[in-house]
């Protein structure tokens, strides 16, 4: 079979299965075994995907994904983000826009601790969302930027989908999660920018209010108390993996250690805590570990079928720039996004857009972000976007879908602009992982 019916024929199955209504996990199933018979053969082919799957989710590098995802739950369900956000708050005073300044720094601590944008997301959504509005924040100013901010843990370690895409595409996950920290800071200030842009044009979108502030002392002091221990955090997963003190393993491990110990010092490491987060460890990560498992299967039918090589030789032949094929892939995923997640998005298109910026000559560290990073905008793209339907469901009664995209629309804006810094300046995501011990 030539690879261009290869390629439409596990493509289209994908497709086809997904809009017929099946869920991602059974989509990939039903297309692996028809894949397996139609180019691998029954008995050899079974084998082979057998024992590839199996040393693929035994690896040691996976051993991150499980321990980000109870550090982020923990954080969330024993109550910590409520202190971090009391800490900020003292922080920005009688500051016109000050929730909204307040969601974007609140926000990128998030990431740093959750590695979930859509945790992140309902979190700042059903926080902040009913207090601007009843300080008489428009719609536009008090969900866009939690949408935007609510993002940032796709690319800010330690990023749950970063970890897992570093897995499926096989490149380093410790150099992947640091490679997402300056940039992410980065867009973090961009949209800080944007949102003093807004203010500037139309006051009245966030108007100023009285607010009474403790002493400086007592300020000083809620800050030390509710934001320091976090800091620590941050520094020994962040910190440990730059300075080679650590694998990510063993950093994400500190980190679930350093979330019980602020917690139980804080009275608030409750059972009930431990067993919802618990829970979700397992549910979450074992839906993890099944994709990685799929994708596998997946990446390896494109290879034996001759798909991922022909595509990959179709593409080159052309002679374009590297550059435009960059901006197609990132037409593609953003197409794809407006009606899939990222999760699906990432196990049809990393097999084969991840060897062809490999043969390109594009550094996987840094393409593996720029997906990230589109990945990012996909989640907050109409008319499917996910993150739009996650804050749809934590917005008060009435709010519609066109409010809730129109609102994200300047954030989007300031994420094509960080690309396009990242694609000028490859360093901005490449200098930090070059000091990894």
């Amino acid at each position: 079979m030539e690879w261009y019916w290869a390629l439409a024929t596990l493509i289209g199955m994908v497709i086809f299965f997904m809009a017929m209504g099946v869920p991602v996990a059974f989509t990939f199933i039903i297309t692996n075994i028809i894949g397996v018979i139609i180019f691998m053969g029954t008995t050899t082919g079974w084998v082979q995907i057998a024992d590839n799957s199996t040393q693929l989710i035994t690896r040691f590098t996976l051993g991150p994904v499980p321990m980000f995802i109870m550090m982020g739950a923990l954080f969330f369900h024993t109550g910590l983000a409520i202190r971090v956000f009391d800490g900020l708050d003292v922080i920005f005073g009688k500051l016109r826009g000050r929730l909204c300044f307040l969601t974007v720094a609140g926000g990128s601590l998030f990431s740093t601790l959750t590695g979930s944008s859509m945790a992140n997301t309902a979190m700042l959504g059903s926080l902040m969302v009913p207090e601007m509005q009843k300080r008489g924040y428009n719609w536009k100013m008090s969900m866009g930027p939690i949408l935007g901010t609510g993002g940032l843990a796709m690319i800010i370690p330690p990023s749950a989908l970063g970890v897992l895409l570093a897995s499926v595409a096989s490149i380093d996950v410790g150099k992947l999660l640091i490679a997402g920290f300056l940039p992410g800071f980065v867009l973090a200030g961009l949209y800080a920018v944007m949102i003093y842009l807004q203010l500037r044009i139309n006051p009245e979108s966030a108007p100023a209010y009285d607010v009474e502030m403790p002493p400086m002392v007592e300020r000083i002091k809620i800050v030390c108390v509710n934001i320091l221990p976090m800091g620590i955090i941050v520094f020994m997963v962040v910190g440990f993996i730059i300075l080679g003190w650590a694998t990510p393993t063993e950093a994400a491990g500190f980190g679930v250690l350093g979330v019980i110990i602020v917690a139980a010092a804080f009275r608030c490491l409750t059972f009930e805590a431990i067993k919802t987060a618990t829970h979700a460890t397992v549910k979450v990560g074992a839906m993890v570990f099944f994709i990685i498992m799929s994708s596998t299967v997946f990446s390896q039918l494109l290879a034996f079928s001759g798909a991922s090589a022909g595509l990959l030789k179709w593409t080159i032949s052309f002679g374009i720039s590297k550059y435009w094929i960059l901006l197609l892939m990132f037409f593609v995923l953003i197409a794809l996004g407006m009606f899939m997640d990222a999760t699906s998005m990432m196990l049809i298109t990393v097999p084969i857009f991840f060897p062809l910026a490999e043969q390109l000559g594009f550094d996987l560290i840094w393409f593996g972000l720029f997906v990230l990073m589109t990945f990012e905008m996909a989640g907050t793209t109409p008319p499917f976007g996910l993150l739009l339907y996650v804050m749809l469901g934590v917005a008060p009664k009435g709010t519609t879908l066109y409010q809730v995209a129109a609102s994200a629309f300047p954030f989007l804006v300031c994420d094509a602009i960080l690309i396009l810094m990242m694609v000028q300046w490859p360093q901005l995501a490449l200098w930090l992982p070059s000091l990894m011990g």
